[in-house]
């Protein structure tokens, strides 16, 4: 069976091979984007791998959705950002991961009250640097209190 982009990354987190991965959260893996439209762009990859948030019961779901929230008061204190965006949708890749997104004040008004998706192409984005993204890491490897 092939394997999709979400699941592969949750297979090399796990084995420690992933150079993207701030650290393991409760209910999952949190990694810094491929691409930063804004500075500290995450993702939270659910480990138990499911194909959504409905796939979760009980105890899982909640831890997960907690833990999407912690990581979002990180960046807020991370980042200085002035709110999080969370996107779950799961769509083309059939995978729990949600997008957790700082938002900023000097962000262009074309652009801060959409989607990153949407505002922002992948093209224009700064793609992950270990060496940029290193500091910024650390940081939320030190406010959540999670390691790689």
């Amino acid at each position: 069976m092939t394997k999709n982009i979400i699941q592969q990354r949750v297979e090399w987190a796990r084995e420690g091979k992933f150079p993207q991965v701030i650290g393991r959260m409760p209910s999952g893996w949190l990694i810094v984007a491929d691409t930063q439209p804004v500075q500290g762009y995450c993702q939270l990859l659910s480990d138990p791998i499911v194909p959504s948030l409905n796939d979760l019961q009980g105890q899982e779901r909640m831890q997960y959705l907690a833990d999407c929230v912690t990581v979002g008061d990180a960046l807020l204190k991370a980042t200085g950002a002035a709110r999080i965006n969370y996107e779950t949708w799961c769509n083309q890749e059939p995978s729990l991961h949600t997008h957790i997104v700082p938002r900023y004040l000097t962000e262009a008004d074309a652009v801060k009250t959409k989607p990153v998706c949407v505002g922002y192409t992948g093209i224009s984005a700064r793609p992950f640097d270990m060496e940029q993204d290193t500091a910024f890491m650390e940081e939320m490897r030190k406010l959540l209190n999670i390691q790689p």
